[in-house]
Formats: structure tokens, sequence, C-alpha cells
């Protein structure tokens, strides 16, 4: 494998999360579940891209996981070049040619690999052999995609047309792109030989793959171009300009470049790659017994064939009897049960849900904050109860409420709590009454997380009445 000169990571860091509930959701999307080991999809897209040839990665997010990427980054030890958050979601092709014209201010001829941080890859050596064949057509000016080789009649994938059959690990003209096919395509392209899965990744120069864009889709240069130019710092982020971003078209960067642009080149990728689209995805993913079974957390199967059981909460014990081709999911707030055939269709429970007002249609159980997290625990008339976890060396505002008090039970570590002017420290087993109205902060001092049960009184418990009157992540 010949040295490579360095290439740009560019992590797409959106979506909505809806293939996979309920553990994804619009507020805590899949690339931030641990799915299949203990780092999250993210979290191990990044740690593919830590040696070797790349250099420090540019992230591309939403405003809304801002403070999820960061707790992600650095809970693996990796510092981004850049964090751009994209006021609104616009899909691949404005998010992709913001990081481009980023990166072209100070590296106009650097090569990037565009990569979305929702995939799995099982062979990180492999992945880097593709990555190294690719880079010497992508240093020519050619821009080149990456093709999974299909090992089943697939139908929730887009494909990749090669000129001809390619057997080995080589660049080769790419013909066109193939939309999601039915199974009955699926099948012909599969026995044809010529057919790959589109795994969504480019490598190529920066130059060339915004001239692509100037080709091809230049109505989204200028807004996207205004974006960048006019971006402002917020904290360790980039904040893209919202009033230029509101003009750039939502569209995926395959139906505004890719597919329309001539000489492309492809390679094919093996290294147990996988989109995990579904939970029939995750399923085959997943270590199966000789039955095909397939669990995690507290769940057990008794009599089950080709199923599918996760817990996803401690304490909750899930079991499956006699079930064959089923997938049950079991999270708080919510619970999954269908046949595993039928995971492409959740769009339909989630839409449901939606038309019916349900948070849990796109609310997370869990709300991740820059300091930590917290659960509602149990809800009534006039009440809550939440656990809060407080990150160590982490900090809530100063704030106050018009409606409620709050008193607070801590079970873990040690808070410093501020009441108006005077300060203590409340460590486990002690409790503390906030009375409403009064200016207030929570902080960890301490070397290990604090967590806090908090029971809420009041008129009017939800989460907008807070009024913020100090805070180290520029809230109002």
């Amino acid at each position: 494998m010949r040295l490579l000169r360095q290439i740009t990571p560019v992590l797409l860091c959106g979506g909505s999360g809806t293939r996979l509930w309920p553990l994804s959701r619009r507020s805590y999307p899949k690339q931030f579940s641990q799915l299949l080991g203990v780092d999250s999809l993210f979290q191990a897209s990044l740690l593919r891209v830590a040696d070797g040839p790349f250099a420090p990665p540019i992230v591309v997010t939403a405003s809304d996981f801002r403070f999820i990427v960061t707790q992600q980054m650095e809970a693996v030890g990796i510092e981004p070049a850049a964090v751009l958050l994209e006021p609104a979601a616009r899909n691949t092709g404005p998010a992709i040619l913001a990081a481009l014209l980023h990166i072209a201010q100070t590296e106009p001829e650097a090569l990037v690999l565009i990569s979305p941080s929702d995939h799995v890859v099982r062979d990180d050596k492999a992945f880097l052999a593709a990555i190294s064949t690719a880079s010497e057509a992508a240093e020519r000016g050619a821009i080149v995609t990456f093709g999974v080789r299909p090992d089943r009649a697939e139908t929730g994938y887009g494909y990749l047309e090669m000129d001809q059959p390619q057997t080995g690990p080589h660049a080769t003209p790419l013909k066109r792109f193939v939309e999601k096919p039915d199974h009955d395509t699926a099948k012909a392209m599969l026995a044809d030989g010529r057919y790959l899965w589109n795994a969504g990744l480019f490598l190529g120069r920066v130059d060339c793959l915004i001239a692509a864009f100037e080709a091809h889709a230049p109505h989204l240069v200028d807004p996207v171009r205004n974006a960048v130019q006019e971006a402002k710092p917020d904290l360790s982020f980039l904040r893209l300009d919202a009033s230029a971003w509101e003009a750039a078209e939502d569209i995926s960067i395959d139906y505004a470049v890719m597919e329309r642009a001539t000489g492309l080149f492809v390679v094919p990728l093996d290294v147990g790659w996988s989109d995990l689209g579904g939970w029939e995805t995750v399923w085959r993913e997943m270590p199966r017994d000789g039955d095909g079974v397939a669990t995690r957390g507290a769940a057990q199967a008794i009599g089950c064939r080709d199923t599918l059981l996760r817990s996803e909460t401690e304490g909750q014990v899930l079991i499956g009897l006699g079930l064959e081709g089923v997938i049950a999911v079991a999270m708080p707030d919510a619970v999954l049960v269908a046949p595993l055939d039928r995971s492409q269709d959740l769009r339909l429970a989630v839409a449901a849900l939606k038309s019916n007002g349900a948070r849990q249609a796109t609310e997370f159980p869990k709300d991740h904050r820059p300091w930590g997290w917290f659960e509602s625990i149990a809800l009534g008339h006039r009440f809550q109860v939440k656990r809060i976890h407080v990150d160590p060396g982490a900090s809530l505002s100063l704030q106050s409420h018009h409606h409620r008090a709050e008193h607070w039970i801590v079970v873990q570590g040690t808070a410093r709590v501020t009441i108006d002017d005077k300060a203590q420290l409340v460590s486990e087993n002690q409790s503390i009454y906030i009375p409403l109205g009064a200016r207030h902060k929570l902080e960890n001092p301490g070397k290990v997380p604090m967590v806090l049960i908090e029971v809420q009184t009041g008129a009017y418990l939800g989460e907008d009445d807070i009024m913020r009157h100090e805070d180290l992540y520029g809230r109002g």
C-alpha cells in the first residue's frame, strides 16, 4: 500500500432517525446510539479515520446535536478541525458543499473523503486499502465513489452500475446510479455482476468537487457560499448563516451532482459494510444463535426463531415466547413489535404517532444537554420526577422558574448548589429545596458523574419555564 497524502474526512451527522424507531428518533438519531457495540456509530466513524493518512475531521451536523457531537468526540479522544452547524436540514447536497467551501478557504486542492456517520464497517484495514486505491484516481482529478458487493437481492439500497464486472480492488468507470429496485430487478442485478450497493462515500479533490457543483447544481453554490462566508463562531462550533442557508434547496448530493456528472469512478468496498437502514439489517449484523435469534440487554428468547429482541432499559426484562420472524424493541416510553420483514415500514408507525401528537414519535426519553442528560421518571398532576446526570466539572445555567419549585436528592457524587447568593455542597443521601422563583445553579465539582433525583411541584412543569440568567453554553 503506497503512502497517502493526508485526506480530510467530512463526516455527515444529521438525519431524522425514523427507520430504527423507537431507539432512533429525530431528537437522537441512530448515529449516536450503541446499536452494535460500546461505541456509537458516529464514534466508530470517527475512530475509523483517526489514524493513518487522515487529517482531523470536519463534522457537519444539526444545531440541536452540537453538544451530543462534542460529548461523543471527547469520549473517544477526537479533536475535530471544525464542526459546522446547519441552521436547518437541507440534505447532503448543501451540507457537503458547505464543508468543501470551508476547506477551500485554506486548502483548495485538499483530498476529502465524504462519509456518512451512521454506517458499519467491519474491516478497517480493507477500508484503508480501498481509500488508497481511490486516492490514486482522485489525485488525478477524478471523483470516486464506493460500492459494496451485494450478497442478496436487497431492495432497500441504491445501486451503482459499472461498465463491466469487476473482481479486483481497482477504480473502474461508473456507468450510472440506479434507484432502489423492486425484488425481481434486484435479483437480476445480483446475477449480472456489474452492480454494487451504493455506500454513500465519495473521495475527490476539493476543487474538483466544487467544480462539479458549479456545473450541475449552480443554484446551490451562491446560497451555500454566502452561508459559509457569513458563518459565525459559537463556542467551539461554526454556525452557518441562517438567512443565506434558507435559500439552499433541500437535495441530496446524488440527485444534485453525482447522477449528472460524467467521468466518475467506483471502487469496490469489501469491508463488511452495512448502513443499518432498518431493524432487519441490525438483526443481520448482530450475533445470532443457531435459531437465528439475536438479543441485547435483559432480553430472553424461549422457543423463538429468526427474531430480534432488545431491551434498551436497565432493569426492564423482555421475554419472547414462541416467536418467529419478529422484532421486539422495548424502551422506557415505547415498545415496538413487528414482523421482521416489515421493518422498512416503520415510517408508517412514526407518522401515526405524529398525527396523534405523541411525543414518542420524535423525542427521545433522555434529553441530552451540554452538561449531561436528564430523563423523566414519573409525571402526574402538578408534579414530575426526573433523574439528572451531570458530567464531571460541568455546570447548569444560573436560572429561575416562574411556576415550579424543586427538591433535589443527590444519589451519586457531590453537587455544588447555589440558591440566590448562597452556595453549598450537597453530598450523597443529602437533599436541598429550591423555592419557586429563586435563582439557582447546579454544578458538579467532582471527577465522577453526579446524579440526583429532582422532584418538581407546581402549576406548570414544561421545559420552557426556565429563565436563564447566566449560561456557559450561550443559550438564551
